[in-house]
């Protein structure tokens, strides 16, 4: 009786914890995109569009996808996004092997909860045509990419004085 109870407790614990990162990472992820000048058109490979800088596009976490941001006397550019395996995706999938078994990283695996998309947030300063025309000045997104720095940098400091856990 009590080895059956257990068993019944292990599978069910299984099941209800398989795809850790799924449910705790969700299987989209927002990708935010800069650019500048910031009424440059964006647009991507996979149907979505921003009318303007900054956008934030909800994107499914396994998907890989082209950036096109263009503007009339500017130069069109493309940046390709794709996914890697993230930090808290990586430990996730470590605790499914450990308490999911084979369900919870196969559904983790299937679902790209893992994933994170790179890069992430993108950032596009598109050159002018011209550049002697004082209508269509170089972008400039150095501010926002201090900031993300910045921010990058506390949270890796941050995880070290956790003692590098995620």
């Amino acid at each position: 009786m009590k080895t059956t109870f257990l068993i019944a407790s292990i599978l069910t614990a299984g099941f209800v914890l398989s795809g850790c990162a799924s449910v705790t990472r969700g299987m989209s992820e927002k990708v935010k995109i800069y650019a500048s000048p910031e009424d440059a058109e964006i647009s991507t490979d996979i149907g979505m569009t921003c009318s303007s800088s900054p956008c934030t596009l909800k994107v499914s976490r396994k998907e890989k996808f082209n950036v096109t941001v263009s503007k009339e006397g500017y130069k069109t550019q493309k940046v390709h996004v794709t996914t890697e395996v993230a930090g808290s995706g990586a430990a996730a999938m470590a605790g499914n092997a450990l308490i999911g078994g084979v369900i919870g990283v196969g559904v983790d695996a299937y679902t790209g909860a893992m994933l994170n998309h790179k890069p992430n947030p993108v950032l596009v300063e598109l050159k002018p045509i011209n550049p002697a025309n004082p209508n269509t000045p170089t972008g400039d997104l150095s501010h926002i990419r201090k900031e993300y720095e910045e921010a990058d940098k506390a949270h890796q400091e941050n995880v070290l004085r956790r003692g590098g856990g995620v």
